[in-house]
């Protein structure tokens, strides 16, 4: 293609601890759907470009979003604000190029793909891929099965077991290595029963609606995993305050708000609160779909000799309930008279 040079950036173990990390400690699914699998890419896409761009005392620096979705603001901010001496080159978006326009210009220029599957626009990474295309772009049409870059080979269901240390995957199956050398184990075994498909539907950055297919096994898997853990070993307060938080975590990464001081906020709260989420989790893999059996964690919560739920109050004797419940229940009881009296 007429490139003088090329340098690829190795950075999956930055990706995972600078970000992925913190997604998996708060669960987070975008609109309880997508694991946010490019758009956090994006940014460390973003900071890692822009230092390798600054060790070479670049000029200029370009990238090939369009005007119309949410990657042109990730990389904008990240690059205006770590290096805004660098001007910033974006021909898609200027010109207002559409898919067909860039695949007639390559087209002309002699370079030759397969452009059956050029029109689908993939982008494939350590937390998913994302898929997008005609059918993303309208509200009722689903992805056809070709599109999907993993295909189902395996349908004998499978079960596995994820060890977790303190909010961390640190093996399968108890052999133990790096966490993003696990995901992309996962990933493979799951992407085997074609697991992890949905196509999620949000608010851009720039205003619009988006639709975007996507296959996310790993992740998915990892994080209703995580989260069962959690569920286990987290009191109810940490549990709630924590979707709050996540959620917020989500919502400003999906914004490009990564470098905002916040953030490293709630990655110290989403770090506190992971010391006790350790454990086996065993998962059933089946095409198309997954399920989670339990787990195994010496900081289960749920421990029958404090009770258990629905049968015995080992804990508290039969007056003791009750006097519970008439003081729980006497602010509503004040409420009620008050008004139904007004």
């Amino acid at each position: 293609m007429g490139v003088s040079t090329y340098k690829n950036i190795e950075a999956l173990a930055t990706f995972y601890q600078k970000v992925v990390k913190y997604l998996i400690y708060g669960n987070v699914l975008k609109n309880n759907t997508y694991p946010l699998s490019v758009s956090a890419e994006r940014i460390v896409q973003a900071i890692e470009i822009i230092e390798y761009a600054k060790s070479i005392n670049a000029k200029f620096i370009a990238h090939g979003s369009t005007g119309a979705g949410n990657d042109q603001v990730r990389f904008d901010m990240i690059f205006q604000t770590l290096a805004p001496e660098i001007e910033i080159v974006t021909p898609i978006r200027d010109q207002k190029l559409t898919r067909q326009e860039e695949i007639t210009y390559l087209k002309s220029n002699g370079i030759d793909l397969d452009w059956d599957k050029a029109k689908y626009s993939i982008n494939k990474g350590l937390w998913g891929t994302s898929i997008g295309g005609d059918e993303t772009l309208t509200s009722h049409l689903a992805l056809p099965e070709s599109a999907y870059p993993s295909q189902l080979k395996t349908e004998s269901p499978q079960t596995i077991s994820l060890t977790f240390i303190k909010g961390e995957l640190t093996a399968i199956d108890g052999k133990a290595n790096s966490p993003e050398v696990l995901i992309q184990q996962l990933n493979d075994v799951g992407s085997n029963f074609a697991i992890g498909r949905d196509i999620h539907v949000g608010d851009t950055i720039v205003g619009i609606k988006g639709r975007v297919g996507f296959e996310a096994a790993a992740a998915l898997i990892t994080v209703k995993a995580h989260h069962l853990l959690e569920k286990h070993t987290l009191t109810k307060w940490q549990l709630q305050h924590k979707d709050q938080l996540s959620n917020f975590y989500g919502m400003h990464l999906h914004e490009g708000q990564y470098l905002d001081p916040v953030m490293r906020d709630i990655e110290a709260f989403l770090i506190s609160s992971q010391t006790s989420v350790s454990g086996d989790v065993e998962v059933v893999l089946k095409p198309y779909h997954f399920v989670i059996n339990g787990v195994n964690s010496p900081f289960d919560l749920m421990n029958a000799k404090f009770g258990s739920y629905g049968e015995v109050n080992s804990g508290w004797t039969a007056e003791e309930a009750k006097g519970f419940i008439k003081i729980n229940g006497n602010q509503n009881k004040i409420h009620q008279q008050v008004n139904s009296d007004a």
